[in-house]
C-alpha cells in the first residue's frame, strides 16, 4: 500500500468538512480545534491549503515529513499544501492558526517574487527573533478582522495576509528551517504534476475546461490525472474543478450583488438553471437560500 493511501487529505484542520467559509483565509485558535481532538491532530495533509501556526504558550510534539520534534518555545510552524503534518499540543498551549487557500497562496507569492516563506515547511523560533512583536501583531489583527466582518474585510485581510507572508520572508533570513526528511523522487514527480494540475484550474475554471484537455496540457492521460487526483487527494479531477467552481461560487454570492443569471455566466455555465441545480447539489442550498441565509445572519 502506497503512503498516499495511508495519509488522509483533510479539508481544514483535521477534519474531512468542506472549507467552512466563502473567503480564501480561515483564522482561528489553536485551543478552540485542538481541544475537540484531545490536543492531538493526526498525521494528514491537505491539498491546496497552508498552514501558518503562531504558538505564544505551551508546547507541540511536530510531525513533519516523518521527522518528528518537541518545542516549547514560542514559535510560527508553515506548513505548505502536501506536507505529512502531525501535532500533540500540551493543554496549556495558546495561539492561532491562519489557513491560506492556495488561489490566496499563489497571489501572496506573486507579489513576493515567489517567495519561500509559504513553500517551505518548517518550525521557527520567534524567542530571539527581531521581528516577533510585528508576527504576533498581524495574527491578531487577523483574527479579529476574520470574527467581526466590516466593510472592506476581504481587502484588509489580504493586506494582512501579505504583511504576515513579509514578515516570515524576513524571518527565514537569520533562522533555518527544521530539516526535512528527503522526499522520493517519484513522491515529488507526483506532486509536481498535481501543482500544475491546480494552477491550470486555478486559469481556467471559469471556462470549464474538459479533464482531457487539462490532462493533455499536463502531458498525461486523463487517467493518470485522475489517479494521481485519486491517490493524493480522494478526489477526482473534476471534483477538484467543481470544487474551485463552487469556492468562486460562494464568494460572489457572499461579496458582490452581481444576479444568478450573472454570476451562472461568470461561471461558464450556458444557463442559469444549470448553475442552480450544480449549487444545490454540492451546498444542499439553492444559490438564492444560500445568499438569503448569509444577509439573516447577525
Amino acid at each position: 500500500m502506497s503512503l498516499a493511501t495511508l495519509v488522509p487529505v483533510f479539508k481544514l484542520y483535521g477534519e474531512t468538512r468542506h472549507w467552512p467559509t466563502p473567503d480564501l483565509l480561515h483564522c482561528e485558535s489553536i485551543q478552540e480545534r485542538s481541544r475537540l481532538h484531545d490536543w492531538r491532530i493526526r498525521p494528514h495533509r491537505h491539498t491546496d491549503l497552508v498552514h501558518v501556526l503562531l504558538i505564544t504558550c505551551g508546547s507541540v510534539d511536530l510531525e513533519l515529513e516523518g521527522s518528528h520534534h518537541h518545542h516549547w518555545e514560542a514559535g510560527v510552524i508553515v506548513v505548505p499544501a502536501m506536507t505529512i503534518h502531525g501535532f500533540c499540543f500540551s493543554p496549556d498551549v495558546e495561539g492561532h492558526i491562519v489557513t491560506l487557500a492556495q488561489p490566496l497562496v499563489d497571489h501572496l507569492g506573486g507579489a513576493l517574487d515567489d517567495g519561500k516563506a509559504l513553500r517551505q515547511a518548517g518550525f521557527y523560533a520567534l524567542e530571539a527573533a527581531s521581528n516577533r512583536a510585528q508576527i504576533v501583531t498581524l495574527v491578531g489583527q487577523i483574527d479579529r478582522e476574520y470574527r467581526h466582518p466590516a466593510p472592506g474585510r476581504r481587502q484588509l485581510l489580504e493586506v494582512l495576509a501579505l504583511a504576515l507572508a513579509i514578515e516570515l520572508e524576513r524571518l527565514l533570513l537569520p533562522l533555518k528551517p527544521t530539516p526535512q526528511r528527503k522526499v522520493p523522487v517519484v513522491r515529488e514527480k507526483g506532486r509536481r504534476h498535481l501543482e500544475r494540475f491546480h494552477a491550470l484550474v486555478e486559469q481556467r475554471f471559469r471556462e470549464q475546461p474538459g479533464i482531457e484537455a487539462l490532462a493533455r496540457e499536463l502531458g498525461l492521460s486523463r487517467a493518470h490525472l485522475n489517479l494521481l487526483c485519486r491517490q493524493q487527494e480522494g478526489l477526482s479531477a473534476l471534483q477538484i474543478l467543481h470544487d474551485r467552481l463552487l469556492l468562486e461560487a460562494k464568494r460572489q454570492l457572499t461579496y458582490t450583488n452581481m444576479t444568478i443569471a450573472e454570476i451562472a455566466d461568470g461561471l461558464g455555465f450556458s444557463e442559469p438553471a444549470y448553475f442552480t441545480r450544480f449549487f444545490k447539489r454540492n451546498m444542499t442550498l439553492a444559490p438564492r437560500a444560500f445568499r438569503k441565509r448569509l444577509a439573516e445572519q447577525p
